[in-house]
């Protein structure tokens, strides 16, 4: 297997090993604390501005960018980039904007977006992300809250959006839109800024100058402005360049590229683009997220990694199910996604010490199913991907296992806003599925006494803007509170057990942390969204949506009509033994005390249009409990 092979080379060379070094504390023989040196300096001038600049001053002709033109994709060389920063710049700079002025972006992801960010840095202002799918009550909000007057948006509809929440504001918001030619239009009006205003308003930056108002989803009330400056970028982009891309370099021998689908809205898409520039690793753009949008592009751009979200993971998986299904050959897959789970079990198993590796009988399965299955799940991803990084909730273990034995290596990784993104990742080295990882290179990680997770280091944001009390609930000397709960292993690795706020108390005093039935459940389809419930109650419970494609597949595959109603399917039994299924898979990963003993299909969809997710994809637990009131009640009738 070309991943246990490459993985073994890798592992033999130490200056590659000790990259992830991580110190780790115990106290009364528990691990409380874990701790990683930065592997990148910390600045002491500059700031993210500097990175196109950088790179136009060191390899001009270097492709740092593919855009997607028509069909194709063309290449963007630092030099060019360099230069349509400073023109967009300058137009903001013509229009107005002072050094320390903030600018609304909202847009899906794109090349204009990142175009504008640099230019906003250039122009000595601060960016303040806005999700492209956020309603105008939301996007009156960031703009009362940051005091941005200026923003640019990707289409009619955005304009529409902040123009409607603008005019609450009482003051105007200039706009400008990249659909009707947004970026020409500050091209053209900075004209007559000179080259050396810009350069001067981007010397006068510093490491602690703030870069970015980033706001929290917001899954419990109004979002939070968080306070990021370009140090915090710079450490978190920095040290996870230095941690990854020498490994991947030296297992692939491949020069790395990415199709960026995330929305730059959210940080972690924000500090993967400002690393691959960085390190100059070529990068482009994609406005969706749905699989079934993406795969298309994968195959032209052929990427060597990804970043994505759980719910990539949980549908590629799906589709190839699907597939086979389609082909008759359902059974098969399940025989495939098995002995990859036992495959790369034992691969892990030998790579870690504990044990001697696939068996002959083993092997064979594996190369067998390789042929007929997995080969087809690395062509769905553009034939060249290697690995992939996954974030924002737990990838299902047994999900990512099947992975490494398709030879991507999916490594996971934890961290919020305020942690300006990853706060730990799987070292690449070293995977160990069913964590979060270790700390990011020049951060810590402490389990508090009553095991909420904290962080300290250079990637901790700096405040909540306008509102101090929320900074010192959040900030406490130096120590971050995330309100997620975790242990640490031996070795320094995180493992989430839950989210502090929704832990569950049942009628009987027994403690649940949701979360772990939620992503189990929620990677089985046709499972959609899930939400487990349970507070006095007197046990734990599960309101459960359909995922429409999966249902139209399995309705297609039993020959029964596609306009079946919901009545019909949520009294089905065949569709509630296939959920059953789900059920039984989801409680394996806790005590009989805190499994699901009873569940109800609830219609619909949990979606950012009817307020019941986050534009992250997290689910909002009391919008879904007030919604669906009555539902939970029939549960425990």
């Amino acid at each position: 297997m070309g991943v246990r092979k490459d993985l073994k080379a890798a592992r033999s060379r130490r200056d590659l090993a000790a990259r992830a070094a991580v110190e780790v504390i115990r106290e009364g023989g528990v691990v409380r604390e874990a701790r990683s040196a930065a592997l990148a300096p910390e600045p002491v001038a500059g700031s993210t501005a500097d990175i196109p600049f950088t790179n136009a001053q060191e390899a001009p002709d270097a492709v740092v960018m593919r855009r997607k033109r028509g069909e194709s994709w063309e290449p963007v060389t630092a030099a060019r980039f360099a230069a349509e920063v400073t023109a967009v710049a300058k137009g903001l700079v013509a229009a107005g904007l002072r050094p320390g002025g903030r600018v609304a972006v909202m847009s899906r992801t794109r090349y204009e977006w990142a175009l504008a960010d640099f230019a906003i840095w250039a122009a000595g202002g601060q960016s303040v992300p806005v999700y492209a799918t956020s309603a105008a009550d939301q996007v009156h909000w960031i703009l009362e809250d940051s005091g941005a007057r200026f923003a640019v948006v990707e289409n009619a509809e955005h304009r529409a959006t902040v123009e409607e929440a603008a005019g609450r504001l009482g003051e105007p918001v200039r706009i400008w839109e990249f659909d009707a030619g947004g970026v020409a239009e500050l091209t053209a009006a900075g004209g007559r800024i000179t080259d050396e205003e810009v350069g001067g308003r981007r010397a006068a930056l510093t490491p602690g100058t703030i870069a970015t108002v980033c706001y929290t989803s917001g899954t419990t009330g109004r979002p939070k402005g968080c306070v990021l400056t370009h140090a915090n970028l710079h450490a978190e982009a920095n040290n996870t360049v230095q941690l990854l891309h020498p490994v991947f370099q030296a297992v692939t021998g491949q020069a790395a590229s990415t199709l960026l689908f995330l929305p730059l809205a959210h940080i972690l898409g924000r500090t993967i683009q400002i690393a691959c520039l960085t390190a100059r690793i070529e990068l482009g753009h994609w406005p969706s997220i749905r699989p079934d949008e993406l795969r298309p592009e994968l195959r032209p751009f052929r990427p060597t990694f990804l970043v994505g979200v759980p719910y990539l993971f949980e549908k590629i998986h799906d589709t190839g199910r699907a597939t086979a299904e389609k082909l008759g050959r359902g059974s098969s897959f399940e025989r495939a996604d098995r002995i990859a789970v036992r495959y790369a079990e034992a691969v892990l198993a030998e790579l870690l010490g504990t044990g001697r590796g696939p068996g002959p009988g083993l092997a064979l399965a594996w190369k067998l199913y390789d042929l007929l299955v997995y080969r087809r799940v690395r062509r769905e991803l553009g034939g060249r991907l290697r690995y992939a990084i996954s974030g924002g909730s737990p990838l299902d273990r047994d999900l990512n296992l099947f992975f490494l034995a398709s030879r991507v290596l999916v490594y996971e990784g934890y961290g919020l806003t305020e942690t300006t993104a990853a706060a730990t990742v799987i070292p690449p080295l070293d995977p160990r599925p069913g964590t979060v990882g270790r700390p990011v290179p020049g951060t810590a990680v402490r389990i508090a006494d009553d095991g909420e997770v904290l962080v300290r280091g250079g990637i901790v944001f700096t405040s909540y803007w306008n509102n101090e009390a929320a900074t010192r609930e959040a900030l406490s000397d130096g120590w971050f509170a995330t309100g997620d709960l975790g242990t640490l292993d031996d070795d320094g690795y995180l493992t989430i057990t839950g989210r502090k706020k929704d832990i569950i108390v049942t009628s009987g005093g027994k403690n649940v942390s949701p979360a772990v039935l939620e992503d189990r459940l929620r990677s089985r389809p046709p499972v959609g969204q899930c939400l487990v419930v349970g507070d006095n109650r007197p046990c734990v419970g599960a309101l459960i949506t359909l995922d429409p494609e999966a249902v139209e597949h399995w309705l297609a595959v039993r020959k029964r009509p596609r306009d079946t109603p919901f009545e019909r399917l949520r009294e089905d039994p065949e569709l509630l033994a296939d959920i059953g299924r789900a059920v039984e898979h989801a409680n394996e990963a806790v005590s009989r005390a805190e499994s699901i003993r009873t569940f109800r299909l609830v219609p619909g969809e949990f979606t950012e249009e009817n307020g019941m997710l986050t534009p992250s994809l997290k689910v909002k637990r009391q919008a879904v409990l007030t919604a669906f009131a009555e539902e939970v009640e029939a549960l425990y009738a």
